[in-house]
């Protein structure tokens, strides 16, 4: 119930005292505040949202829980959020729950202990900067999803005093893109693993179709036949990559013709057109450029070879992003290291290659 009763003061004045009672099952919690003014009392419908509030199962009980340390928001951000936060961020996280800081009650933490627990990372400041963007997240909806006491003030406090020290830095694009060459060596190296070893991933496909499609290899393994549709050139790309959302977020692309014809070259034995894992991808990728002494080349070099191609072979920029996949120029305009004009693959053997029964 809610009721307002008045109280005098010393000099004369009246105040207003609005109290808010629950009673429940034994249990007994009550609420005040106070008004110079009965209309302010008499309108405050916190009252009745917040009786309402308190009158919901577990409310009370909720009440007297302790203010629980840092590692307890992280363990309800991984496994109460309901989202694929994915493999890089899971890690950070439970990396994170590692330190002192994760120890600490939330209502505890203030800009000095994140400075502090961010200066004694390792690695370079992009590594770092990446720990901060993960950890804010949780600042971010820890009190308004479960009410710990949180302060997202103190993590952007934390976040723009480190920036300033050099402590954290945004990570360097990278302006890498394979040669011809390269591509020739990384092919002729797969292929020839394919004829001694048939079982093994045809790798040299993989690249080929990543380059014209431009993209990323986990996109590439969750292709599917049902999502492809020749006809009209374009495939679904389900769950693309986006700064908001991990998952849901399903788009169609346009295709190249270079990447149809790796399509129709692949064994259609399964629901997915490229039936791997990523992992076995990067890894089938790196150990290679390891082998033929191909530095610092990333399997991810490809996309950006693939959109820079387009946009060397004169095309626009809605063009590009139907291929691509990007929402904004902002975002597409890094890929766009134009080295000469033309299509330096016309008569590439490497697409030939690619698309054999190998």
């Amino acid at each position: 119930m809610g009721s307002i009763s008045i109280r005098k003061r010393k000099d004369g004045s009246s105040r207003y005292l609005a109290r808010v009672r629950v009673m429940r099952e034994g249990t007994s919690y009550h609420e005040t505040k106070t008004f110079d003014r009965r209309p302010a009392a008499t309108a405050w419908i916190w009252i009745k949202n917040r009786e309402k509030e308190l009158a919901k199962p577990g409310a009370l009980e909720g009440l007297n829980v302790s203010d629980p340390s840092l590692s307890k928001a992280i363990e309800c951000y991984t496994e109460k959020t309901g989202k694929d936060i994915g493999r890089t961020k899971a890690q950070v996280l439970r990396t994170i729950a590692t330190y002192p800081i994760a120890d600490l009650p939330c209502s505890t933490i203030k800009s000095k202990d994140i400075i502090e627990f961010l200066q004694s990372l390792p690695g370079q400041p992009q590594t770092v900067g990446n720990y901060a963007s993960h950890l804010a997240s949780i600042f971010a909806i820890a009190r308004p999803m479960w009410d710990f006491r949180l302060d997202d003030r103190e993590m952007r406090d934390a976040i723009t005093v480190a920036r300033r020290m050099g402590i954290i830095s945004r990570s360097a694009q990278r302006n890498r893109r394979p040669t011809l060459d390269e591509l020739d060596r990384l092919l002729a190296h797969f292929i020839d693993r394919r004829q001694r070893t048939p079982q093994a991933m045809p790798m040299h496909k993989v690249i080929v179709f990543a380059l014209f499609s431009t993209r990323r290899q986990a996109e590439i393994t969750r292709l599917t036949w049902d999502d492809f549709q020749k006809e009209h050139k374009r495939v679904l790309v389900r769950d693309m990559k986006h700064p908001g959302e991990k998952l849901g977020n399903d788009t169609w692309v346009d295709l190249p013709e270079e990447a149809i014809r790796i399509i129709d070259s692949m064994h259609k034995s399964k629901a997915e057109i490229f039936p791997y894992s990523p992992d076995a991808i990067t890894a089938n990728f790196t150990r290679a450029c390891k082998l033929l002494g191909i530095e610092d080349l990333h399997f991810h070099d490809l996309r950006h070879e693939g959109i820079s191609r387009l946009f060397e072979r004169g095309w626009n920029i809605p063009h590009v992003a139907a291929v691509s996949g990007h929402r904004s120029w902002v975002s597409l305009k890094r890929y766009t290291h134009i080295r000469e004009t033309g299509d330096k693959y016309a008569n590439w053997p490497g697409l030939q290659l690619a698309t054999g029964d190998t």
